[in-house]
């Protein structure tokens, strides 16, 4: 596996792995790497000749009193894991790399940027499409792959490369969850014995959502109302959202007959987690 710190060494490295026209698949990641992660990993190397992976904590999606400083960095086992997956291009740039002074260029997708997590972290999809859009550029992936569990992140940047015209395709694979339903995050380590059994409600409300959802029921607001009975069964995590939401644009729905997106996202202790579960279509139900 390759490792790069700079633009300028994954570029060239870009350059000798594409030779005779091989494809490049690139997953971007904070590191703190999980099975979510690697399994992203897997499918760009079903996809793709080539596999690269970036490890950037991001400073322009953190808002100024979240968990920047104390995110998880776990370098030696996120290379061990990831030579193990035999990846080939490891990028890990410096902030000063990413962001060389003077920086002062964002990229902003109007109106998505302030829906569901937009609204509570002003600020972070303008962090986060900056980034990707970057490592685009210098990556230059034909193909990029994101997890469904920030799906809010998912619509943003799909919109961004529609919008832009970046010529990848965007790949999102599914949720990968533990044996009692709780979606892999990285922050997941920061949670407590006791905060973990919390996390679940999470989870638990979003079966609710799709068990009525399964019997017809397609009143968003009613769907909305069964998880909040859920989710009030654990008092002591802190909701920041319920919605029932378009997938492509985060718009609120009144009703999921054409299928939707049910996310949530709460505090569970100082943790925030978010978790989402994808509505088909009501004739394909």
């Amino acid at each position: 596996m390759r490792i790069t710190k700079t633009v300028e060494e994954a570029r060239s490295d870009l350059r000798e792995l594409r030779a005779g026209g091989r494809s490049v698949g690139l997953v971007p990641t904070m590191g703190a790497l999980h099975d979510g992660h690697i399994s992203l990993v897997r499918a760009a190397r079903a996809h793709c000749d080539e596999v690269a992976v970036s490890i950037f904590v991001n400073p322009t999606q953190f808002g100024p009193n979240e968990d920047f400083t104390r995110y998880p960095r776990t370098w030696d086992a996120d290379c061990a894991l990831l030579k193990s997956e035999q990846v080939d291009l490891l990028f890990a740039p410096s902030s000063e790399e990413m962001y060389p002074r003077g920086s002062s260029t964002f990229i902003e997708v109007a109106d998505m940027s302030d829906r569901l997590d937009g609204a509570s972290r002003p600020g972070h999809f303008r962090g986060v499409a900056t980034v990707v859009a970057k490592l685009f550029q210098i990556i230059e992936p034909d193909k990029a792959f994101f997890g469904q569990k920030d799906a809010a992140q998912v619509a943003v940047l799909r919109k961004m490369v529609r919008d832009l015209n970046f010529n990848l395709e965007l790949v999102v694979c599914p949720i990968v969850r533990e044996p009692d339903g709780l979606a892999l995050s990285s922050r997941n380590r920061y949670l407590s014995t006791e905060e973990r059994k919390q996390a679940l409600v999470l989870s638990r409300a979003l079966r609710h959502v799709e068990e009525e959802s399964e019997r017809g029921i397609t009143d968003s607001s009613r769907l909305i109302r069964s998880a909040g009975e859920v989710l009030a069964q654990e008092p002591s995590v802190r909701i920041d959202y319920c919605r029932i939401v378009d997938p492509d644009t985060l718009e609120d729905l009144a009703d999921t007959s054409s299928g939707a997106l049910a996310a949530v996202a709460a505090f569970v202790g100082s943790t925030r987690i978010i978790d989402n579960l994808l509505l088909p279509p009501a004739e394909t139900r």
